[in-house]
């Protein structure tokens, strides 16, 4: 290469951008006992084919596939990512006081099963990309709310309810953002 040809550069600066959550605080980490059930269970929402985990890595791809041309679309995207991540950190915090473990692996009756990437959608096309993030945040939603009604622990529990509001608003992002 000469240096003589064009350069070409992302100009869309996402250094700025911080989680894209609801302005109010999370309840405390804390559980009433340790339990392995409900630890296990909230695997499932740490790092299962719907999860935050998934979640977080199906923003960042998105992300990266729409920041060369649609800088908005990704920089609310990379927001909604860091808003994941943090559900990501709370949810093993709590799995760990449940007295689990955290291996990026779900825990069932039948075994133990490793995340993989082919739980994301990996698209380049925006509708497609906006679509699957819907598509998963309705599908964590519905999870977290069969996982309280088989939880009795009012501070897990709380910790969940907390998280549904987060997925509510990044819906409402994400249908903005389809028009």
């Amino acid at each position: 290469m000469d240096g003589t040809g064009a350069v070409l550069q992302n100009n869309c600066g996402l250094g700025s951008m911080g989680p894209l959550n609801l302005p109010f605080p999370y309840p405390p980490i804390k559980v009433r006992e340790q339990n392995q059930f409900y630890a296990n269970l909230l695997t499932l929402d740490y790092c299962g084919s719907v999860s935050e985990l998934t979640a977080a890595v199906q923003y960042i791809h998105g992300e990266s596939s729409l920041c060369c041309r649609q800088c908005t679309v990704a920089k609310t995207i990379v927001g909604m990512a860091v808003a994941e991540m943090t559900h990501l950190q709370k949810l093993g915090e709590m799995i760990l006081l449940l007295g689990g473990n955290i291996d990026f692996s779900i825990k069932t009756r039948t075994g133990t099963q490793m995340w993989t990437p082919e739980y994301t959608n990996l698209s380049s096309d925006e509708n497609k990309i906006l679509d699957a993030n819907l598509t998963s945040e309705k599908a964590a939603i519905e999870q977290y709310r069969q996982h309280i009604g088989m939880i009795e622990d009012d501070y897990v529990n709380a910790l969940l309810e907390r998280i549904i509001q987060d997925e509510e608003y990044h819906i409402m992002l994400l249908e903005m953002m389809k028009g």
